[in-house]
């Protein structure tokens, strides 16, 4: 078993949970992952950014490790943040979850108050009859992988740092919904995502690939992402994208848009046609980094 909040499931997570899986087939166990929902620093107040995971796409991710892995989702309550570290050996990892090797990070910490650590864990084992130990973290030249190094490097608009830190691009999922039809008016027409729960780049254009999570079959489709406040228009804030050389109806349809590149900021231009014809720069140099 390994234990974690792995928002991200970047490279760290992966190196952790893989040991955790070659433990588990080598001792004939089944390797299973706790993490926690909603985020502990959400129910305690403490005020959270929005993941980079939410965890459905965060459980699909850690499913796509192994097929033999079990995820559990435990809610994260006022209540379960009480209990002591010997509470919640005991009635978590023994008796719910029949625990026989934990393994966590070397920066693991767990119950009331961030109290216990691995010293305690492991004691804990000896008297529960389970074994811990710790994963030393792993990194790369810039530092070690974490959930924070990866959130760093995306608010800096920094795509190339998350995805060596993921080691994915960073994504956003929705759900198409109606817009004004102001793109389409331009001759770009444009996707415009409700219910994006990721934690956002900078305001600005980004190449992307749009993955179609209703209609797999399409695979990745090309296009150009717009986040903000399109100033031009005065429309508010959106996040859209336009899909090159696709035509069909995509309302209500789910889209996952995969992060490639930044391209500029949001800028606010003279008019319409100044507009259209950057967007037509936007749609060309995407389209060359992304055949690339």
């Amino acid at each position: 078993m390994v234990i974690g909040n792995f928002d991200g499931v970047h490279r760290g997570h992966q190196a952790l949970i893989t040991a955790a899986i070659d433990t588990a087939h080598s001792s004939g166990l089944t390797p299973l992952i706790l993490t926690f929902d909603p985020h502990p620093a959400t129910v305690l107040g403490r005020g959270v950014r929005p993941p980079l995971t939410p965890i459905e796409r965060k459980t699909e991710l850690l499913l796509q490790l192994s097929e033999a892995l079990e995820v559990v989702v435990e809610p994260f309550t006022r209540e379960l943040s009480l209990r002591s570290p010997e509470e919640f050996a005991a009635e978590v990892l023994s008796r719910r979850l029949q625990a026989r090797v934990v393994i966590v990070g070397e920066d693991f910490r767990f119950g009331h108050q961030r109290t216990g650590g691995l010293a305690e864990l492991r004691a804990l084992g000896q008297q529960l009859g389970f074994e811990a130990r710790a994963e030393e973290l792993v990194g790369d030249a810039e530092g070690v992988f974490s959930s924070t190094r990866a959130r760093e490097a995306l608010e800096g608009g920094d795509l190339a740092g998350v995805e060596r830190c993921l080691g994915r691009a960073h994504a956003l999922s929705g759900r198409v919904v109606h817009g004004a039809a102001r793109g389409r008016t331009l001759g770009f027409p444009t996707a415009n995502l409700d219910g994006v729960l990721e934690a956002l780049p900078p305001f600005g254009v980004y190449a992307c690939r749009a993955e179609h999570l209703d209609a797999p079959a399409r695979g990745r489709t090309p296009a150009v992402l717009n986040i903000g406040l399109r100033p031009t228009l005065a429309a508010g804030f959106s996040v859209e994208a336009h899909l090159l050389d696709f035509s069909g109806d995509l309302y209500d349809q789910r889209l996952r848009l995969h992060l490639t590149a930044r391209l500029r900021d949001e800028l606010r231009f003279s008019g319409l046609p100044a507009l259209q014809a950057q967007i037509q720069q936007d749609v060309e140099q995407a389209r060359r980094l992304l055949s690339a």
